[in-house]
């Protein structure tokens, strides 16, 4: 049967990015529900998110092998019609995501106090980081649940399912949240606490409608699952060095930021929850690129997988593009949302930086996607990790600047953006290197 995609591409490419985009959202969307509720508590609270959030993010990203892994190795499967082996590879993902989730859960309880301190907090940000963060860690094991089987769903081209599980979870967080943050009526006033308890409750939510919901879609087995373990470590190997490249920059852009004091850090993180979350709006177009990619080069049909390369990357600059305007646009709604009032002679330099680099930023993520389709791991690696280079030792030198102010910061940051984009589509256009989609 021919693939929908031979016959309407661009139809086929959003029918699969829509469902992804506001899925993807969730988590960011997420934590900018959090970061809008704990802003009204002060700079000092939402400086203390912000380290946190930077923390765990860059913890539990390590893992999205979890989730980009599957996705190929189902998309694959599912084109070479192997569906018992997608069946193990699914069930692989989701025992190892639950067992990963308890150990990071055991290991970075001890370790949270310090690692809060090394961002540059004071000793109150310090007690009030580590609380938050401790908290959400209950939660790991349910993210990394929800992520391998969201990656398991999408490589089968079920995006709808995620859609329905993520806005589950963000509106019960949306409901937890002023509860358990301010404490009205019966409840206890936890302030930056509670609202880590408000996201734990709802992952674990999402967790058990995440593997239910593999289950009935795309099946389980206890069959020989173990046997496909080697082959997702070793994606998971370079995975792990390119995301944890990418987010050593992140966490070194939050640490610059917190330097520059409470205000600028308070600014940092309304501009980076952010600037995630666009980033998860972008990538939609890379995930539903990754799963034709990866189905249409096992069905032997290189062309129309470069085909879907070149849609995505048109609709992913153009909707970075709509983004750059929509932000410049929104300054003051955004800046009056999630900004305290100290804070915001620091965000807008910061805040237009950020917008004015959506376009190569949208290229950067949907290249990301492409080459994932293509199991193209090893190229991504070495891509993010010399672009973390580059943007941490610029870091280094602004810091010792006597002007050195948040804009340098995400003017940093463009530049990481700018070498991630232009490595990613020079991999596809012209194709250098052993580049699978290069030209026959």
């Amino acid at each position: 049967m021919t693939h929908p995609f031979v016959t309407h591409p661009h139809r086929t490419l959003l029918a699969l990015s829509a469902p992804v985009m506001v899925s993807l959202a969730a988590e960011p969307l997420t934590a900018l529900v959090d970061t809008a509720f704990v802003a009204r508590l002060g700079p000092a609270p939402l400086a203390a998110l912000g380290v946190a959030t930077t923390l765990l993010s860059s913890v539990l990203w390590v893992f999205n092998f979890l989730s980009i892994g599957t996705q190929t190795e189902l998309a694959r499967s599912h084109g070479a019609g192997r569906e018992q082996e997608g069946r193990r590879v699914a069930s692989l993902a989701l025992v190892l995501g639950a067992l990963l989730g308890v150990t990071l859960a055991l290991v970075a309880w001890p370790l949270a106090p310090a690692a809060v301190r090394l961002m540059g907090l004071d000793d109150a940000g310090v007690a009030n980081g580590t609380g938050y963060l401790r908290v959400r860690l209950i939660g790991a094991p349910a993210v990394l649940l929800t992520v391998a089987a969201a990656g398991a769903l999408r490589g089968r081209q079920d995006m709808r399912t995620p859609l329905v599980i993520a806005l589950v979870v963000n509106a019960l967080n949306l409901i937890l949240d002023p509860l358990l943050i301010f404490g009205p009526g019966p409840f206890p006033r936890l302030e930056l606490v509670g609202a880590g308890w408000a996201s734990s409750v709802s992952q674990w939510l999402g967790a058990a409608l995440a593997v239910l919901a593999v289950s009935r879609h795309t099946g389980l087995t206890s069959e020989r699952i173990w046997r496909d373990a080697g082959r997702l470590f070793s994606i998971g190997l370079d995975l792990f060095l390119r995301t944890g490249a990418l987010l050593l920059f992140l966490a070194l852009a939050t640490r610059a930021a917190n330097r520059l004091g409470v205000e600028a850090g308070a600014a940092h993180q309304a501009v980076r929850q952010s600037w995630v979350f666009t980033a998860f709006l972008l990538d939609a177009y890379g995930v539903a690129a990754q799963s034709l990619v990866g189905f249409f080069l096992a069905t032997g049909q290189r062309r129309l997988a470069r085909r879907v390369a070149g849609i995505a990357c048109l609709w992913g600059l153009g909707t970075g593009a709509v983004l750059a305007a929509g932000m410049l646009l929104g300054t003051g709604p955004v800046t009056g949302l999630l900004v305290p009032e100290g804070a915001r002679m620091a965000f807008l330099g910061a805040w237009r930086m950020a917008a004015l680099f959506q376009p190569l930023n949208s290229l950067s993520f949907v290249t990301d996607g492409i080459h994932w389709g293509t199991s193209d791991y090893r190229f991504l690696r070495n891509a993010v990790s010399t672009a973390t280079a580059t943007g941490g030792l610029l870091l280094v030198v602004l810091e010792r600047s006597s002007t050195f102010d948040l804009t340098q910061v995400w003017l940093v940051t463009g530049v990481w953006i700018a070498v991630r984009a232009g490595f990613g589509v020079a991999r596809i256009w012209p194709g250098f290197g052993a580049a699978p989609l290069r030209q026959p």
